[in-house]
């Protein structure tokens, strides 16, 4: 936390706000617009004037407005909807979904991407030791591979894409997305080429949330399984329940990351997947004291930080693989515990005595778990 905390408020605001000058024709300058003229927030008048690390904590952890995930959402489907109709035409059918961040309302940026799954349905995949898979049911043998279909579906999406919106940016590098970006769009959107994966769990359950996916990855040549529904409706269950603090709890992290000095290298989907096994007890404080959320969230980093060999067991929601599988990830949350505790320290002193400001971190959570800003 070595930069200027009004610096950080400020890039928390821009971060926020959604603001995009890049639209040219009529839907996204109303886009641009509508967003602009958005009032200020809530949280910008939380806590007093000499409390400024409070204001950026309790900011950090707030919801994205809900105008500016909707444009981000449309966007996505209008991007969807041209998609739809080129493969149409070349005879390839498709479905659209969104995964990631913004269906999950973690994301943290106004303008943030947004994750489009293209699902080819000339095939899916499944498990063989499913339930149904097991009785025989299914009976009809697909004529390609997975890896057939998505290597022809990505080389489709990329040329789709930039015929349909020509003054944008298309980005083909990526191992397992197409980048759209610019011209008319309000929103960075990343299409993921893919195809349905039965997983056991959806054999038996018949929920959508259960059901898996293949995507490509084009540069190893290989695909990869995913359940991208099932992480949300894991972290989003479990935050329903306590009321909202787990959400928050991973915005704070995404906010901290964004604006830290150090080399922080963990993506969202495993800071999510980190917060998921913090103590709901404790962040589902936050209902009645919200600044307990960042009391929790710093007691959770350091416990990881403090101890790899147990933050090395920890699992992904769905149980497909270990959080900190790389020693990168390790470095990374150490990284970021550092930061909170500076954060956790700074809030505290904004609110005690200066001699107080020696006192354990464990005693300064519990000042800050009954804080009401």
């Amino acid at each position: 936390m070595a930069r200027d905390i009004n610096q950080r408020i400020q890039q928390l605001r821009t971060r926020r706000d959604g603001t995009r000058s890049m639209a040219t024709d009529a839907y996204g300058l109303d886009a641009t617009f509508a967003e602009s003229a958005t009032p200020a927030e809530s949280w910008e008048s939380r806590g007093q004037a000499n409390q400024p690390y409070t204001r950026y904590a309790l900011g950090s952890m707030q919801a994205v407005s809900d105008t500016y995930t909707r444009v981000s959402k449309e966007t996505a489907f209008r991007v969807a909807k041209q998609l739809n109709e080129r493969l149409g035409k070349r005879g390839v059918g498709a479905e659209f979904k969104l995964q990631g961040s913004v269906p999950l309302d973690v994301h943290i940026k106004g303008v943030s991407d947004v994750d489009l799954l293209a699902l080819a349905t000339e095939l899916f995949s499944y498990d063989a030791h499913g339930a149904k898979a097991l009785r025989g049911e299914y009976r009809n043998p697909a004529k390609r591979t997975a890896l057939a279909v998505l290597q022809e579906l990505r080389g489709f999406v990329e040329i789709d894409l930039q015929d349909a919106f020509p003054a944008a940016k298309v980005d083909k590098a990526g191992a397992k997305a197409v980048k759209i970006s610019g011209g008319s769009l309000a929103r960075d959107v990343d299409v993921v080429p893919a195809v349905w994966f039965d997983t056991a769990q959806y054999q038996q359950s018949g929920l959508a949330s259960d059901r898996g996916t293949k995507i490509l990855d084009k540069k190893a040549g290989t695909t990869i399984d995913n359940q991208p529904f099932r992480h949300i409706e894991l972290i989003g269950t479990r935050c329903d329940r306590i009321g909202g603090g787990l959400r928050k709890a991973i915005r704070l992290c995404k906010n901290v990351k964004a604006d830290s000095d150090r080399k922080i290298m963990l993506p969202s989907f495993d800071i999510a997947s980190t917060m998921y096994h913090a103590n709901m007890d404790a962040l589902q404080l936050g209902i009645y004291f919200e600044l307990s959320i960042l009391a929790e969230t710093q007691r959770h980093l350091d416990h990881l930080a403090c101890d790899h060999d147990f933050a090395r067991t920890l699992y992904v929601p769905d149980g497909s693989r270990l959080i900190f599988d790389t020693r990168e990830k390790l470095l990374s949350l150490n990284e970021l515990s550092r930061d909170m505790d500076e954060l956790l320290d700074a809030v505290y002193a904004e609110h005690t005595p200066a001699h107080l400001a020696q006192h354990f971190r464990s005693d300064k959570r519990q000042v800050i778990s009954k804080l009401a800003a």
